[in-house]
């Protein structure tokens, strides 16, 4: 079987977790004896064409992208336009069973490409628009994405979704029937976690040995919570004592939850240290006592299961993807989504009580590996076949 995956980034092109999860997607397909051909973008760095474990690479160039949504929208309509034309060029030169497109982002090329390749359209939906803005699409460009991501969910011919959460959810806002949306979760790789440096001295530069260290990782946008966080702070350092927190991403509201520290008395109290490589970030979680993922909306919850594969105690909001990826307090803890004082209470049981955090790393650390990538590709696997006719018009041709 030979398939053809779109995605608006790939290493060494990395955006978010979208990257990640194709590449290790992809890699352990290749392991299974699928040829995998990956349509993403690249910059002048990177080369047109190559061979990354066993995964052959297309890129098209793009210019870097504007931060202004209303631009973003039109952006990635020429970036669709360019990976149509690509996609077509590839598809006179390999015959592809199937596309499978990843989010919003390439659904208007994954949509020509497969009609032209007179193949099945599988698509993965790793959040949505209206998810993202609590319901708020009603206003372009939100509305113009929540309506592409409609139309291509119910043109798809498979979509599959991270989490549970995710089907309930894109069947109530796309109606569809949540039997025609396959969960599939992301999986996990400890390997990958690895720490660099001195760890010592790492977290001696962020806290003294007898301060708690709380870390908070990821985009920083509304959905992500970090502001919940940040007003819970006060009231837990009255509780705990001697604690510092290391605020780790970048993004819009930035300056916002930055104002809202300041304003919170604190600053002196811990750090933004912006946007971080991977390998900074998986020394962090190594130095952390705990690991808060405070989301309002979140399908899935990678960040909470890179802490608990890296031995850092994680306490989560409860919503969304992160009940099935801290499904109990064997593994974590979970807070009332948006309530402060909860997170305070929830943090303070963990940053006091050595034995739970003791335990909660444990059992963790069992529990992260039912997320394999290998299980993940083996299920992506078996739905290609399922939907892949047995004899199609293309494979008679051939």
């Amino acid at each position: 079987m030979r398939i053809l995956i779109l995605s608006w980034e790939y290493p060494p092109l990395i955006e978010g977790g979208l990257a990640r999860h194709v590449r290790k997607l992809a890699e352990n397909l290749v392991a299974l004896g699928v040829d995998v051909h990956v349509l993403t973008r690249g910059d002048e760095s990177a080369a047109d064409e190559q061979v990354i474990n066993g995964v052959e690479v297309h890129r098209v160039r793009e210019p870097g992208r504007p931060r202004d949504l209303g631009e973003f929208v039109t952006w990635i309509e020429h970036m669709n336009t360019d990976m149509l034309s690509a996609g077509v060029a590839l598809g006179e030169r390999f015959d592809f069973d199937l596309v499978h497109g990843h989010d919003w982002l390439v659904a208007s090329a994954c949509d020509h490409l497969a009609k032209h390749l007179v193949s099945p359209l599988v698509m993965t939906i790793h959040a949505t628009e209206y998810g993202r803005h609590q319901g708020w699409v009603n206003k372009h460009p939100q509305s113009h994405i929540h309506g592409v991501e409609k139309w291509i969910v119910n043109r798809a011919d498979a979509v599959i979704a991270c989490s549970a959460y995710m089907r309930e959810h894109i069947a109530d806002i796309y109606a569809v029937d949540e039997s025609d949306v396959e969960v599939i979760p992301n999986g996990i790789d400890p390997d990958d976690l690895q720490p660099v440096g001195d760890l010592d001295e790492m977290r001696a530069s962020f806290a003294a040995p007898d301060e708690r260290l709380v870390l908070l990782v990821g985009r920083l946008v509304y959905e992500k919570g970090f502001q919940v966080a940040l007003e819970a702070l006060p009231g837990l350092i009255e509780r705990v004592g001697k604690l510092r927190y290391i605020i780790a991403g970048s993004g819009t509201h930035e300056a916002e939850l930055k104002a809202q520290a300041e304003q919170l008395g604190l600053m002196e109290h811990g750090t933004f240290v912006g946007w971080i490589g991977d390998d900074v970030l998986h020394s962090l979680y190594r130095i952390a006592d705990l690991t808060v993922v405070p989301s309002i909306y979140e399908p899935f919850g990678l960040v909470a299961l890179e802490a608990m594969a890296s031995g850092c105690p994680c306490l989560v909001a409860d919503t969304g993807g992160l009940r099935e990826v801290v499904p109990n307090e064997d593994v974590g803890l979970r807070f009332r989504s948006r309530d402060p004082q909860s997170l305070a209470q929830m943090a303070e049981r963990v940053l006091t009580d050595a034995d739970l955090r003791d335990r909660l790393v444990t059992e963790a650390s069992d529990h992260v590996l039912t997320f394999d990538w290998m299980d993940v590709a083996r299920q992506t696997k078996a739905l290609y076949e399922r939907v892949v006719p047995a004899v199609s018009p293309r494979r008679l041709a051939r």
